[in-house]
């Protein structure tokens, strides 16, 4: 079990919370850790990152060589550009799709994510909305940890006791806000990774995904459903999803 993982952000989105849970369910599994991050900007509201190694075997560095990470897990989708270099060339992008513009001339989110679905293996889900529907609207961070738990070496269940520890004093109705985030985005990185491993397209995939209502996705019907997608026309399924996505989101029942 080995992961050379990159975390990138925008202060205050909880880049160091999300390192928090994955070296606690690393440790806990006596694997070894090494972190390094930078947060100095997180003030500013600039870029924040942290460079996350686990091994079964000691670590020496806690920087990820050029070209080694097996994953960059963004939750800004700019933010991703910094870190490619980094990326193995098999390795995946796990990305929140709302942007946070903090610049003047921040790019379009059509142009962003055109780029992003040039890369290769992409997973591109809307942290905000799993986040409302779990009723946890400040947890996009564990709604994007969820989501990329289908490419990590852990299961759901190595976070879920960190996650009732970092969130006891709050309270218990934030707890299992938050441990909802993790369940519905897991939800949707199993979904989403079951339709790109079934060969459709990573924009339609997108597409369709963010469309669902976190909450209605059954994971066991992801072939099924991607069987569907392929008789029916992926072109015409997902225009007629996407037509109208500032609509509230569909059941995946209403789909099939």
């Amino acid at each position: 079990m080995k992961l050379d993982l990159i975390l990138s952000g925008v202060g205050g989105q909880g880049i160091l919370s999300i390192a928090f849970l994955v070296d606690t369910a690393a440790l806990r599994r006596n694997l070894f850790v090494k972190q390094a991050e930078v947060h100095g900007m997180s003030q500013r509201g600039g870029s924040v990152y942290s460079h996350l190694r686990v091994s079964p075997q000691p670590v020496m560095s806690d920087l990820i060589p050029e070209g080694r990470g097996d994953m960059i897990l963004s939750l800004e989708p700019l933010e991703v550009g910094r870190y490619l270099s980094y990326l193995d060339k098999n390795g995946v992008i796990i990305s929140n799709s709302v942007p946070f513009a903090n610049i003047p001339n921040y790019p379009s989110e059509e142009s962003i994510y055109r780029s992003l679905f040039r890369l290769g293996k992409v997973v591109l889900v809307d942290a905000k909305a799993i986040a409302m529907k779990a009723g946890a609207p400040l947890a996009q961070n564990v709604a994007m940890l969820g989501a990329a738990i289908p490419y990590l070496p852990f299961e759901q269940s190595d976070f879920t006791r960190t996650i009732e520890e970092m969130f006891a004093r709050k309270g218990e109705r934030i707890v299992k806000a938050n441990l909802q985030a993790l369940e519905f985005g897991s939800r949707v990185g199993f979904f989403y990774k079951g339709l790109l491993d079934a060969g459709i397209l990573a924009q339609n995939v997108f597409h369709v995904v963010r469309s669902l209502d976190p909450a209605s996705i059954d994971i066991s019907q992801v072939s099924p459903f991607a069987n569907r997608l392929k008789e029916r026309g992926e072109g015409l399924l997902t225009a007629a999803i996407g037509e109208n996505l500032s609509c509230s989101v569909t059941s995946l029942a209403s789909i099939m």
